[in-house]
């Protein structure tokens, strides 16, 4: 079996461009310039304010329900990125940044792969440019405000017992996902239980991705509801004073921080929700950034396109006017496989019943695109090593045969060469005028959100709201958030709320357990079967295998 280079190896053996470089050919002026190092930089934001040059095109990239089998959707989204520019295209990346939690525990990165990353992948994978220390500081700066706001006195009446703001850490670390604190006598705090979420889960993340200035961002942190008083009034970080502390921290980490493809392409990654708890895309000021400098811009959603690509067109299109000119749909073998009921310990073997019988998944999710939202789409099939020819060939067939469009991508194995025939498929997509729709409006109810999502993006009957969030939503409503859209807290690996459900399950109905309200951020999140805000380690995590050598060479990070 043939040896392959691991992705930190062809990064490291990759000669880059300084970033400098970089900027110049994307057009950026001196004076916007923030260097980190040779190889990585911000931009200031006030770019924005000073070009006058049109928008490009917008380019959405999702996927089919993940599965541990994996999808490619970031390579796919770097491949197709340098497939654009291999044609001739004035092109751009904008992604989200990892989290050190899936870093060193399963997921792994999300700096793409083989001959398809951004670089400097250990930079991007590791500290980077210190954005999420940012975010988790100001997260913890309100933390700190509020429990010594109650200490010293509590003018604002809180309830202890109605704190909803946790604190955060970047890291999986079940063993702090419920903690008791404040104890050790008076002078230690006040006692009561707490918790910690990981950073990318933190309202902050999401607030900061969704702003899209500094003003902004200051006016959606005074929003954060924190906690609720002893006579049910809500209380932001407003009330407590910390607005300013919490953007001074955040005032360097909003601008986009600027990369690179291993093939020269200029890409932005800032920002990083998680998509199955929060809205799971970049920041607003990068991807608008990335379109004032590109012709083309390629970005990605989380997770498959029930959630992140939902997310994505329904609530960041929604609040920065995007509209985007095609979405590409990533699919694998091997997740059609794993879809169809097989093993993934026997996914290197040909079956193609087993494939036959998981093209539902992917055939629901290209349906949401092209009918619910009424976007040109076409489908990626990533290849893999393992996959076949007879494989490729079902697949490609099955939706030709549907009239779904198709295309096969390389880029794993080629770069940029492997996503030309499917960037040369995209730019025709883009010249094609659509109807872009979103899947409810805003003055629906908040049940009527909830339901148009479980019934038209998942294929459910309907909904099942329990009485703690009938209350919860009357609550809401008649506190004027029923407005906000609605962000659905739910599994990644299933369209139901029942992660052993894969393919295209019918017949369902999704369970709402409660809902809360991210005023900051702007949405109504609303909470399904039982979503981890703190993830946990494997039992043999990947930062056993992570390591360094006298001269600082990283190895073992994928």
């Amino acid at each position: 079996m043939a040896k392959y280079l691991s992705d930190i190896e062809i990064a490291q053996q990759t000669e880059i461009s300084p970033i400098t470089e970089v900027a110049a050919k994307a057009g950026i002026g001196e004076k916007y310039i923030e260097q980190y190092g040779k190889y990585k930089a911000k931009i200031d934001y006030s770019l924005l304010k000073d070009s006058a040059r049109a928008d490009g095109k917008l380019i959405l990239v999702t996927a089919i329900t993940p599965t541990p089998a994996g999808e490619g959707k970031t390579t796919t989204t770097i491949g197709l990125a340098d497939g654009l520019k291999r044609i001739g295209k004035n092109v751009t990346v904008a992604l989200r940044e990892p989290s050190l939690g899936p870093v060193f525990g399963v997921k792994g990165g999300a700096a793409g792969g083989g001959y398809a990353q951004v670089v400097p992948m250990e930079d991007i994978n590791l500290h980077f440019t210190g954005d999420f220390h940012a975010i988790g500081a100001a997260n913890n700066l309100l933390a700190a405000m509020l429990d010594n706001h109650i200490y010293q006195g509590n003018a604002l009446n809180i309830d202890p017992r109605r704190i909803t703001w946790r604190r955060c850490v970047d890291m999986n670390d079940r063993q702090l996902r419920f903690v008791t604190d404040g104890l050790g006598g008076r002078v230690n705090g006040v006692p009561r239980e707490d918790g910690y979420d990981i950073t990318v889960a933190s309202e902050i993340m999401a607030v900061f991705c969704l702003a899209s200035d500094i003003n902004d961002l200051k006016n959606r942190l005074s929003r954060i509801v924190v906690a609720y008083t002893y006579d049910d009034k809500p209380v932001t970080a407003g009330d407590l004073k910390a607005v300013g502390a919490m953007a001074a921290l955040l005032k360097d980490a909003l601008k986009p921080n600027l990369v690179q493809t291993l093939e020269g392409t200029p890409a932005f990654v800032h920002g990083g929700p998680f998509a199955n708890i929060a809205h799971g895309c970049n920041s607003v000021i990068a991807t608008r950034m990335a379109l004032k400098l590109g012709d083309y811009t390629v970005t990605e959603a989380g997770f498959g396109a029930d959630l992140g690509a939902e997310k994505f067109l329904d609530i960041k299109c929604r609040y920065a006017g995007l509209k985007p000119a095609a979405v590409v749909v990533v699919a694998t073998v091997r997740a059609l496989k794993m879809h169809g009921g097989m093993d993934k310990k026997e996914l290197g073997s040909e079956n193609l019943p087993a494939l036959e019988k998981g093209i539902p998944n992917l055939l629901r999710h290209v349906h949401n695109i092209k009918d619910v939202y009424k976007l040109p789409c076409v489908v990626a099939v990533n290849r893999f090593p393992t996959d076949t020819d007879k494989e490729i060939e079902l697949v490609i067939e099955k939706c030709r045969d549907l009239g779904v469009n198709v295309r096969l991508s390389t880029v794993w194995a080629e770069g940029g060469k492997g996503g030309v025939e499917l960037a040369e498929e995209v730019v025709r997509l883009c010249e094609k005028d659509n109807d872009f729709t979103f899947s409810y409006e805003l003055d629906c109810s908040i049940e009527e959100k909830i339901e148009a999502i479980a019934r038209k993006i998942y294929g459910g009957n309907g909904v099942n709201i329990t009485p703690v969030a009938k209350k919860e939503i009357d609550r809401l409503t008649a506190l004027g958030f029923d407005k906000l859209p609605v962000c659905m807290a739910k599994t990644q690996y299933s369209f139901s709320d029942d992660m052993t459900k894969l393919g295209a399950p019918t017949g369902f109905t999704v369970t709402v357990r409660n809902v809360k309200v991210s005023a900051g951020a702007g949405f109504i999140v609303a909470l399904t079967g039982d979503i981890m805000t703190m993830p946990g380690l494997p039992k043999v995590p990947a930062a056993e295998k992570i390591d360094v050598d006298s001269d600082g060479k990283i190895s073992g990070l994928f």
